[in-house]
């Protein structure tokens, strides 16, 4: 478990709080998960953001009628912090009974607070239910995985040396799986996603992908840094010209994390699964 976690509110009781509580907001450092994948803030092989959905956003007008929306929050990957799922959720539940004039002096407060808890820049957008309404749900790119006929027995610890590819061919392609599972390090939940890799390298072999996938099933960490380690396994094996590897996990408390690592610039397209 990250240490700093250990004192963030995840998996304690806790008093929600209705009125304005930027202080909620609990930032856990990066360096210590990125330590353990052998990389610093300094020599980052990936670019990329964490988007955040929240579908329990709700404030009052000047009248004291109620509004409701969902919040879009884009943490830049390269950010000094994360900020623990549960915090995050107290603090926006603390917008419940606090008056805001509209959207816009709302996202501006969202921007201030999650900005400082990240220690970097945070995007924010507040968009209406007939805005999401209207995009639906999308499907992911690519070609599934999930069908193959593959054997795993042991899923305590992601298995790198499952992976296997063609060193002697090049191929540029795009796969998806949704048999993302992976555990909360503090509270042992599961956490449920999909994952999508689209490389130019060597040729991945398609069942081993699903095979180390699985392997996934019972380890313990954030959603971050599960990408961030299949990233870096699939990187050190492939050899690859570009590379983006992406998850869209299913919501916990009103709230889903889709964390996104790519060698190059990526235009993040955040539209939901059916599971979101």
């Amino acid at each position: 478990m990250h240490p700093a976690a250990e004192h963030s509110p995840l998996g304690k009781s806790s008093e929600y709080v209705a009125t304005y509580s930027p202080e909620l907001l609990f930032p856990i450092p990066r360096t210590a998960k990125w330590a353990e994948l052998g990389v610093t803030a300094q020599t980052l092989p990936w670019q990329g953001v964490d988007y955040w959905n929240c579908f329990e956003l709700s404030w009052l007008l000047p009248s004291g009628k109620p509004v409701v929306a969902i919040g879009e929050f884009a943490i830049p990957a390269d950010s000094p912090n994360i900020i623990e799922s549960k915090s995050f959720k107290l603090y926006l539940n603390s917008l419940n009974q606090t008056v805001f004039a509209g959207i816009e002096p709302l996202q501006a407060c969202l921007e201030k607070d999650l900005s400082a808890a990240a220690g970097k820049a945070v995007g924010v957008k507040v968009r209406t239910l007939e805005e999401v309404e209207a995009q639906g749900v999308v499907a992911l790119p690519g070609t599934c995985i999930d069908g193959l006929d593959v054997a795993i027995s042991n899923y305590a610890q992601p298995q790198p040396e499952l992976l296997q590819c063609d060193a002697h061919q090049v191929l540029e392609e795009t796969l998806h799986s949704h048999l993302l599972k992976s555990n909360c390090p503090v509270t042992g939940q599961p956490d449920w996603g999909s994952v999508v890799v689209t490389y130019k390298g060597r040729a991945l072999d398609h069942a081993s992908l699903l095979t180390y996938l699985i392997s996934f099933r019972q380890h313990a960490d954030f959603h971050e840094q599960c990408v961030e380690r299949i990233y870096l396994d699939l990187k050190n094996l492939l050899q690859p010209e570009h590379l983006t590897v992406y998850a869209r996990y299913v919501r916990r408390g009103g709230l889903d994390i889709n964390p996104y690592r790519s060698m190059g610039e990526i235009v993040v397209s955040n539209g939901r699964l059916a599971r979101q």
